[in-house]
C-alpha cells in the first residue's frame, strides 16, 4: 500500500513541476487557438443550434485542438466549423454572405496557422514574442491576400449576369492551378 501511496505522491510531483515550468507564451498562443475556434464556430453555426447544451459541446471541441494541436483535433476542428456553415446555409436556409464567409474562412485558417506554431512551440521554453508577432504579421499578410483576391473574383462572378458565376469559376480553378504550380516548383527548387 505504502509503494502505491509512494508512486501517487511521485506522479503528483512531477505534474506539479512540469506545471510550474510552463512558459507563458505557448498558453497564450493556446488560449489564442481556443478563441480563434470558438469564434469560428460562433459564426459558422445558426443561432438557432447555439442552446446551452451546444454550446458546450463547440467549448469542449475548440479546447481540443488547444490542447492537442499535434493530434487530429485541429483537423475535426476545422470539420465541425464546415459542418455548422454547411448546416446554416443548406438546413436553415441563411444566405451565404461574403463577410461571413470570409471571416470563417480568416478563422479557419488562423486556427490552422495558429495549432502549427503550438505544434513547434515547446511548453517550457523561452521564447521570444518577436517568433510569435513575425508567424501572425504572415498570417495576417495571407489572410488579406486572400480576402482581396476572394472579393475580386465575387466581383468578377456578378458582372456578367448568369455567366458571371461561370467565368468566376474559371478564373478562381485557373488561380488554384497556378498557385498549385507555383507550390510544386518551389518544393522542388529546395
Amino acid at each position: 500500500m505504502s509503494d502505491l501511496a509512494g508512486g501517487l505522491v511521485a506522479r503528483v510531483r512531477a505534474v506539479r513541476y512540469k506545471v510550474a515550468r510552463v512558459s507563458p507564451l505557448p498558453l497564450l498562443v493556446r488560449g489564442g487557438i481556443f478563441l480563434v475556434v470558438l469564434a469560428g464556430f460562433l459564426l459558422a453555426y445558426p443561432v438557432q443550434m447555439l442552446a446551452p447544451r451546444s454550446l458546450l459541446a463547440l467549448a469542449v471541441a475548440a479546447v481540443l485542438p488547444a490542447v492537442a494541436p499535434r493530434r487530429l483535433w485541429p483537423t475535426f476542428a476545422a470539420l465541425v466549423t464546415v459542418g455548422g456553415w454547411l448546416l446554416a446555409t443548406l438546413g436553415y436556409d441563411r444566405p451565404p454572405a461574403l463577410w461571413r464567409l470570409l471571416a470563417v474562412a480568416t478563422l479557419l485558417y488562423l486556427a490552422h496557422t495558429l495549432c502549427a506554431l503550438a505544434a513547434l512551440l515547446p511548453y517550457d521554453g523561452l521564447i521570444d514574442p518577436d517568433l510569435v508577432l513575425r508567424w501572425l504579421a504572415r498570417a495576417g499578410g495571407v489572410v488579406l491576400a486572400s480576402a482581396v483576391l476572394g472579393i475580386v473574383l465575387a466581383w468578377l462572378g456578378g458582372l456578367g449576369g448568369t455567366d458571371g458565376t461561370q467565368a468566376a469559376t474559371v478564373v478562381g480553378l485557373l488561380v488554384a492551378v497556378g498557385l498549385s504550380a507555383l507550390l510544386g516548383w518551389l518544393l522542388r527548387r529546395r
